[in-house]
């Protein structure tokens, strides 16, 4: 075979192969084809009352006022149950048999009380987040980290809006 022939060879055998990569590109489903996939729900700790207001007397009234929000920032329920929020410490609270509706809120309070859609309580009798300084970490249920806030020293603030009451 000439060198020429041998040129024209390969380049007709680069052409076969790009038209069919190309081909193939073209034939794989929208996800596979480059799309992203849709992300997973987006849940995240939307706000934290970690100094409950008033003197801290450790009655229920006074627990209850300290409290974290999780918003589902999707339009999809998501399932939490078996996800934990979880203090420095290593307090941690488990979601049982809870769905959180989209575009809604859930407030997770220290104390004792009654559970509803939009309050959960950990009926604990003494506080859980310190004043100074601490992170709230949620993950899933399966161990994975979803979201924190952090506050106090040493840590990064996401800003004022974070801690409303």
């Amino acid at each position: 075979m000439s060198a020429s022939a041998s040129a024209t060879a390969r380049r007709l055998a680069a052409t076969a192969l790009a038209a069919g990569a190309l081909i193939s590109v073209a034939a794989l489903p929208a996800s596979a084809a480059g799309h992203a996939r849709p992300q997973h729900p987006r849940v995240e700790i939307s706000a934290v009352q970690y100094d409950s207001p008033g003197r801290d007397d450790r009655s229920n009234k006074s627990l209850n006022k300290e409290w974290v929000e999780i918003s589902n920032t999707t339009r999809n329920t998501v399932n939490l149950d078996g996800w934990t929020l979880e203090d420095e410490s290593g307090h941690s609270y488990t979601f049982d048999d809870y769905r959180l509706a989209g575009r809604a809120t859930v407030r997770i309070h220290t104390g004792e009380g009654r559970d509803t859609r939009t309050d959960l309580y950990q009926d604990r009798r003494n506080y859980v987040w310190n004043n100074d300084r601490d992170t709230a970490t949620l993950r899933n249920d399966h161990g994975r980290f979803v979201d924190d806030e952090s506050w106090g020293r040493d840590h990064d603030h996401r800003g004022d809006a974070r801690r409303r009451a």
